[in-house]
């Protein structure tokens, strides 16, 4: 920590105010033309298996609601709509017709994305479907707290060029938070992301479904697990690197799934919800190799991309927080 002048005060703020700015305001890293995409590669990304995945998964919740005349599937942060887009194509044709997809980002639509696709800065609201949001969690800005050489939790202050200080000591509803999801022992340097910023997103986003689910895949870590210094982090053209908010990188923190939850809800790993639809790895036959290799290549390259999905110490540790609203859990 630096100790700056009080003709400096000006220039420091909260990691919430500062990252809102550096992600979300006009020329955003989140704003920028390449997307998210060319900065780092999420299980969208990584595979259409994961769309498929998800394709099942509206079916399932599909069935759960009776088969309403209008399905909804909302993409929560959707970047350039890769998400939405994989998850329309996979659908069965039944399921297609009576399908409205919305894919919600700040960014403006991108060119050439399919006309059947709805493009929102919010979510609509009185949904019946799935509202899927994946890694959006860990980009809604949070505060950061550190522990300081009297024991003391305090806010930590950051510049625009990553310079960071202590601010004042937490207190009210994020001193709340942290005592009941991340308390911080008295031992100076611990750190932690107040995660409250998230679960009222969360929950807002959640209150816009009138009847199905809402599912956040997020990098996660539960009460037993949390790091002892925090993981605010930033990536920048697929590498990681130090977190400084003046729009030039991603800037994202792990989230705690287990404090968002409502009731009802609960968290369980990437590789066990994509199991649950069908995501196994399993390497296919090889006698399909001699009846019809294209057919086993294409079956090979699948499983390679499943197993990197479920991967244990990857994308397989991935949380999915699901959260029923009027329906069954379908897992």
């Amino acid at each position: 920590m630096t100790a700056g002048t009080r003709d400096e005060w000006q220039e420091w703020r909260g990691w919430r105010a500062a990252a809102q700015d550096a992600l979300y305001a006009p020329g955003g890293f989140y704003r920028r033309a390449e997307g998210p995409a060319g900065h780092f590669r999420t299980s969208v990304h990584a595979s259409p298996v994961f769309a498929q995945a998800v394709a099942r998964l509206l079916c399932r919740v599909d069935d759960a609601l009776g088969r309403p005349a209008v399905l909804d599937f909302v993409d929560m942060a959707a970047g350039r709509g890769e998400l939405a887009g994989g998850v329309l194509a996979a659908l069965p044709a039944d399921v297609t017709a009576r399908t409205r997809v919305c894919a919600v980002e700040v960014a403006e639509r991108p060119a050439g994305l399919d006309h059947r696709i709805e493009w929102l800065a919010e979510p609509p609201r009185g949904t019946t479907g799935l509202l899927f949001a994946n890694e959006w969690l860990d980009n809604v800005p949070v505060e950061v707290a550190e522990v300081d050489a009297a024991g003391v939790a305090r806010l930590v202050l950051v510049r625009e060029d990553g310079t960071e200080r202590l601010g004042a000591p937490v207190d009210g509803e994020p001193a709340r938070w942290l005592e009941r999801w991340w308390p911080l022992p008295g031992e100076e340097g611990l750190r932690a992301e107040i995660g409250l910023p998230r679960d009222e997103a969360w929950a807002a986003a959640v209150a816009t479904l009138r009847r199905g689910l809402a599912v956040a895949v997020d990098y996660a870590h539960t009460a037993d697990t949390r790091p002892p210094f925090g993981t605010l982090t930033g990536f920048r053209e697929g590498r990681e690197t130090t977190p400084v908010p003046d729009g030039s990188c991603d800037l994202t923190a792990h989230v705690a799934l287990d404090a968002c939850a409502l009731p009802g809800g609960r968290v369980l790993p990437q590789r066990e919800a994509l199991r649950a639809l069908g995501v196994t790895g399993a390497r296919p036959p090889l006698t399909l190799a001699s009846t019809d290799p294209a057919a086993y290549v294409r079956a090979l390259a699948g499983a390679g991309e499943a197993a990197e999905l479920t991967a244990t110490g990857g994308l397989g540790d991935f949380g999915w927080l699901v959260q029923p609203r009027g329906v069954e859990d379908p897992f």
